[in-house]
């Protein structure tokens, strides 16, 4: 019974030193979002943080213009911000997934 529990100690051991090199290799993965027909792209990684936002010269110049209220940018970038969080949070679900074999562990993540 000894040597079963001591076993079970390292494969946690195992499946931490995984989830730590997951951890570090999240922030490598990135996702992009694209809203507003293409005026706003957001790439966030896979730590939930957002790497850059690209707006489209055309929307500027439709601010200046006045055929583009800042409030509609403000919604876009919302938008995409958002959309691309969502893509990170699947992107770290689906890694999970991969090294769990689909097991659902609570608290991870």
């Amino acid at each position: 019974m000894n040597k079963g529990f001591g076993n079970i100690i390292k494969q946690a051991q195992k499946m931490q030193e995984k989830l730590m090199e997951l951890q570090e290799g999240l922030g490598e993965k990135t996702v992009e979002a694209t809203v507003g027909g293409g005026m706003v792209t957001v790439v966030a990684n896979g730590r939930q943080e957002v790497v850059s936002i690209k707006i489209e010269p055309q929307v500027v110049d439709e601010l200046k213009s006045g055929e583009l209220e800042v409030s509609m940018l403000e919604d876009l970038v919302e938008s995409g911000v958002n959309a691309a969080l969502v893509k990170a949070r699947e992107l770290v679900q689906q890694e999970m997934a991969r090294l769990t074999g689909g097991l659902r562990i609570p608290g991870l993540f």
